[in-house]
């Protein structure tokens, strides 16, 4: 059906057609449906959408009643969402982080933020591809790819599609859902934004639920919005955000704001933001070009630029390995008795078995992963874990920050995501720009602890400015 286009649409607009009753939310899915069918599932699709939700058109009638006996939940109802491949949904869709020995996954229960999404009206759509077990395999697999779902390719043209959120990254900006959700470690929301012209907040580790996602490490996880606009990401974090007692790691963040309350034009005004200048010196000088255009308009829209300088972290950590093990062991558990697999080793020798399709790159992550004891306390863990804690907190952008009395510091593309994820600290990526070839490219900013609402401010100011998002061709 072609009565309603849906390209580049917001949150904001379609709750303005869905209310004037120029569309309604199943008709909304089945032009979804219909573009992922065009755009996604043909030969030179983005190949992003794994399977579709069932139930999506039914939930869409469900929300189309409450909406004419106006029960509306929220900024959120009745718009299709899409989610990402390794979070749980005890619907008729599968859980399986893109591997092929999880591929018959049904989860028992929800993930925490997709009872919220639910509660708050979305229509999960589907699940999309990614890279698989969240880029934590094999060391040459490609960003994007996966054995059960093949390879993500970028709307934009053949260039990277980033990972490991690279489904949720390639089918937002190709159009196909409204939002969608993706999930981080080190990079894997802010790589995929920024490679596709898509905006992507990495909240910081607490503020959003770890509950019912397939893990790498409890240090580092956290589920974001990826969006085409900021204010599509506030609107998306409100929602997943919040208190769940069953995940440890949000019991101590501070009460909710209203992160809507943010979204001001001027929110550039008098903010202090630091530039590291080593990591624009790697910049391709197209990008370098790019960099100093964004400096520009922030300069432009109020902004003091401060030269500073962010430590490196070029130590090796352990830290990922020992905790993938053991939160892995502990999700496997949870599987039904069905599945071939209930232990990282049962993975890799169920791999290993079925060589030919599951390991087209190797497992080499997975084997290193699997030489820890996965109990935690082993030296060399513990000694990493607090390393990391005291050279990305203490003795990084705690310091950096405090010395420059800044608001934020701003990254290229996701370069300073290491950092940021090892404190567990916020990111904001947003469109900066393109290559002369087309390649999409993005600037970050970093802020501290539930920074959320002033890199929302940031980020929708920036964006307000310089106007760089533009549908794929």
């Amino acid at each position: 059906m072609n009565i309603f286009t849906i390209k580049e649409m917001t949150i904001t607009s379609l709750q303005t057609d869905l209310a004037a009753g120029n569309i309604t939310s199943v008709q909304l899915v089945q032009t979804y449906l219909e573009r992922i069918a065009t755009a996604d599932s043909c030969e030179e699709g983005t190949n992003s959408v794994l399977e579709i939700n069932p139930d999506a058109l039914f939930i869409a009638e469900q929300m189309d009643l409450e909406r004419k006996e106006s029960k509306l939940r929220g900024p959120l109802h009745g718009i299709p969402v899409l989610i990402k491949d390794n979070i749980d949904t005890a619907d008729g869709m599968h859980t399986s982080a893109g591997t092929l020995v999880l591929a018959d996954n049904f989860a028992k229960q929800d993930a925490f933020i997709v009872r919220k999404l639910r509660e708050a009206g979305a229509i999960i759509i589907g699940k999309v591809n990614m890279t698989e077990w969240a880029n934590f395999m094999s060391e040459p697999m490609p960003n994007g790819f996966s054995g059960r779902g093949g390879q993500v390719r970028n709307p934009y043209g053949s260039f990277d599609v980033g990972g490991s959120s690279s489904g949720t990254g390639a089918a937002i900006a190709n159009n196909l859902a409204v939002v969608g959700i993706g999930t981080e470690t080190s990079g894997s929301i802010l790589s995929p934004s920024s490679s596709n012209s898509l905006v992507g907040i990495k909240p910081t580790v607490g503020l959003v639920s770890r509950k019912g996602i397939i893990p790498i490490a409890h240090s580092q996880d956290t589920a974001g919005p990826m969006t085409r606009t900021v204010q599509d990401a506030a609107l998306l974090l409100q929602v997943i955000a919040g208190r769940d007692e069953a995940d440890p790691a949000t019991l101590f963040a501070p009460s909710l704001p209203d992160y809507t309350a943010y979204i001001r034009t001027e929110g550039l005004k008098g903010k202090r933001l630091g530039i590291d200048g080593v990591t624009l010196d790697n910049l391709a000088p197209e990008k370098r070009e790019l960099m100093e255009k964004a400096f520009t308009a922030l300069r432009e829209q109020g902004a003091e630029l401060i030269n500073v300088k962010v430590p490196e972290i070029t130590r090796e950590s352990s830290v990922l390995y020992h905790e993938f093990k053991h939160g892995v062991n502990r999700y496997l558990r949870t599987v039904s008795s069905h599945l071939p697999a209930h232990t990282l080793k049962e993975v890799i020798e169920w791999n290993r078995i079925n060589t030919e399709t599951a390991l087209q790159h190797g497992q080499d992550i997975l084997e290193a992963s699997e030489k820890t004891d996965g109990t935690l306390k082993q030296a060399d863990y513990l000694q990493d874990r607090l390393a990391d804690i005291r050279q990305s907190r203490t003795e990084g952008l705690d310091r950096v920050m405090a010395d420059g009395k800044l608001d934020a510091i701003i990254f290229p593309s996701y370069y300073g995501c290491d950092i940021a994820a090892k404190a567990g600290y916020p990111s904001i990526t947003v469109p900066a720009g393109y290559t002369e070839a087309g390649e999409p490219f993005g600037i970050t900013f970093t802020a501290g602890a539930f920074e959320e609402s002033t890199l929302i401010e940031i980020g929708y100011s920036y964006e307000c400015a310089t106007q760089h998002r533009k549908a794929p061709k």
